[in-house]
């Protein structure tokens, strides 16, 4: 899968992805949740699309905070499926909101 050129990134970021920020070769953004327990509940949630798509975050969980970054390295960069995990992780966010 080819990775996505630095507009292409740029507009998914402003018009779908607007809680995510572009940090080099990878896409990020901090979840806060109001107990470790929705934020280990949200982890399993992602963890079970990541595994469907074959495409796992790098991410991190302090007590109520997950922070997730995506990228493909295979790829070196950001590529359709990032955006599509991205996706998927912001509606399942909705959850919690």
């Amino acid at each position: 899968m080819r990775a996505l050129l630095k507009a292409e990134i740029e507009k998914h970021l402003a018009e779908e992805l607007k809680n995510w920020k572009l940090d080099e070769n990878t896409i990020k953004r901090e979840f806060k949740f109001k107990t470790f327990v929705e934020a280990f509940s949200f982890m399993t949630a992602i963890a079970l699309e990541a595994e469907k798509l074959d495409h796992h975050p790098d991410w991190s969980n302090a007590y109520n905070k997950v922070s997730i970054a995506l990228a493909t390295h295979s790829s070196k960069g950001i590529t359709q499926l990032d955006v599509d995990l991205a996706h998927k992780i912001d509606n399942a966010f909705k959850n919690y909101e």
